[in-house]
């Protein structure tokens, strides 16, 4: 048990040092337990980048599984000592947090007033079988559930490239694709595949850009795009005001992603009310926003 409390703390955090902050034990106990494991099974778990580890693909997989058996555990022991908990810890996209739930969150309070949703921002996003310690996640684009999670879509989105007027003006982006090219592309660590997915399911491109910016969050990419410093990939969400005001102009349209957003929450805890409740919730509001 111990190894595997190593393992899954190197996993969620992505760093020895952190996971043994967590554990409040030292590195080297960490690093003892991953040897311990890793030896058991004859296989490498992790791989180093750099100063972070990162988990080989059967280290994901069974990383998924730990997380799983951990969350019931958990959930149990709580069912025991303390009945139907009202508390909800909710993971979400740090972007999507600040430009769609956030404005909302008054109108989820008072929908849900004998629960408390503890929002936790997200900057990189990752399943919900990979989180013990929250309740449930919100995905978006393309994510299918793992085993003992199940997933209610409660939003379309579009999503498209957007810069602001002088940028579109200057390189011509509203007509052939190709424009591009003499732009800087803006893209985030946190929704790495946007752009990909875009030329992929636009039917445009894909284009070489003459030079790249990479932030660590969406909402970085975004903000230099209104700094006039190149063209961002963004969802319509994120960019509806800008639009609106005419701080941002989205050159190509936005194209259909209905994969959407999603909420993911494991199996045994999908009939919590509290859980249901918040469900209907992003349900309603996701049809109104999206009309």
């Amino acid at each position: 048990m111990n190894s595997l409390r190593a393992f899954d703390a190197v996993a969620r955090r992505g760093s020895i040092l952190k996971a043994a902050e967590e554990l409040g034990v030292v590195r080297g106990a960490v690093r003892q337990q991953l040897g311990i494991l890793e030896a058991h099974f004859g296989v490498e778990l992790f791989q180093r980048d750099g100063r972070r580890l990162v988990l080989t693909q059967k280290g994901r997989e069974f990383a998924d599984a730990v997380g799983i058996a951990f969350g019931i555990l958990a959930r149990a022991s709580e069912a025991v000592t303390g009945g139907e908990r009202r508390t909800i810890r909710l993971g979400v996209p740090s972007a999507f947090a600040v430009w769609w739930l956030m404005p909302r969150v008054a109108d989820l309070q008072a929908a849900l007033p004998d629960v408390d949703v503890d929002i936790i921002p997200m900057t990189t996003v990752e399943p919900l079988a990979r989180h013990a310690d929250l309740d449930a996640v919100i995905m978006g684009g393309e994510y299918r559930p793992a085993a003992d999670v199940v997933a209610v879509m409660f939003m379309e989105d579009e999503f498209g490239p957007v810069a602001t007027p002088d940028l579109a003006s200057r390189f011509r982006l509203a007509g052939d694709v190709k424009a591009l090219a003499d732009a800087v592309g803006l893209g985030s660590r946190s929704a790495p595949r946007l752009w990909d997915d875009w030329f992929a399911e636009s039917g445009r491109g894909p284009v070489r850009f003459a030079r790249t910016r990479e932030f660590e969050d969406l909402l970085l990419a975004i903000g230099a795009a209104r700094s006039g410093i190149g063209v961002a990939i963004a969802p319509r969400t994120a960019v509806g005001e800008d639009l609106a005001r005419g701080t941002l102009v989205a050159p190509y349209g936005f194209i259909s992603r209905p994969a959407g957003y999603s909420l993911s929450v494991r199996s045994s805890d999908a009939k919590r009310p509290a859980l249901v409740g918040l469900t209907e919730w992003l349900v309603r509001a996701g049809a109104v926003s999206h009309r």
